[in-house]
This record gives C-alpha cells, sequence and structure tokens, in this order.
C-alpha cells in the first residue's frame, strides 16, 4: 500500500491575500481553487514538488464555529503556529529577492549549525524559516 502527505493545511485569515502572497511573492502555483456554498479548498503548490500541496483555509462554517474561527485566527496572527520550513540554495540572495518582493522578514540572514537562515511570516501571521541546503 503506497502512503504518503499530500496536503498541509494552514490557516488564513484571508484566502485571496494568501493566495497573492504565495503565489506573487513565493511563486507557489494555484493547485485547487473550488467552493462548495462559504467553503473553498484553496491549495498552491510549489513548481519544484508537485505532488506536495499547501492548503491555504479559512477558518469558518462548516468546520467551525464563529468562535471558534475567531481564536485559531487569533492564534495564527501571534505566530504562535510552528514555523514551516522552506528549502533554498542561496539563503542571503532568496531574502534579497523576497525582500523586494515585499515579504516582511521576522529575522535576518544568520549563519549558524552549518547553514544560513531567515525568518519572515505571511500575511496571516504563518511563521516561515527560509533554510539555505548544505553544500
Amino acid at each position: 500500500m503506497t502512503q504518503g502527505i499530500q496536503v498541509v493545511g494552514l490557516y488564513v485569515r484571508d484566502q485571496d491575500e494568501a493566495l497573492a502572497f504565495y503565489a506573487e511573492k513565493l511563486g507557489f502555483q494555484v493547485h485547487t481553487d473550488v467552493r462548495n456554498g462559504e467553503y473553498r479548498w484553496l491549495t498552491v503548490q510549489h513548481p519544484d514538488q508537485p505532488a506536495f500541496q499547501l492548503g491555504l483555509f479559512k477558518p469558518g462554517p462548516p468546520v467551525h464555529d464563529a468562535a471558534t474561527a475567531q481564536a485559531l485566527e487569533a492564534v495564527v496572527a501571534k505566530g504562535a503556529m510552528p514555523p514551516l520550513v522552506l528549502s533554498v540554495d542561496d539563503c542571503r540572495a532568496a531574502h534579497g529577492r523576497l525582500q523586494a518582493a515585499g515579504v516582511e522578514f521576522t529575522q535576518e540572514p544568520v549563519e549558524r549549525y552549518g547553514t544560513v537562515d531567515a525568518g519572515f511570516r505571511d500575511p496571516s501571521g504563518n511563521g516561515w524559516k527560509m533554510i539555505q541546503q548544505r553544500a
């Protein structure tokens, strides 16, 4: 039996805003964008990883009640969720490109543990670490 992770979801406060960030600034591509009433299933994928999708999901009906949705949005906005990791060939160069595209960094590139990493957050507050691959 073959198994694998196909989609990992992130909670976002606004799916259109998240889509613009991931597509225009990070270079992800839309995989699926379908609606069922109020619910929208929106996934993107990195062009170099076509088998893996990142879900950009808004907390709320029909999955969550209003109070739960509001609590989830508050937790994400505070940066309380574990960071995701974006692998890059050259962290300083990627930092420069993304910063020029308007990505706000929470940590400038730093050398440690034998590599270079930097941190940023998406418009909803989800944290990212961008880590340079080891040579």
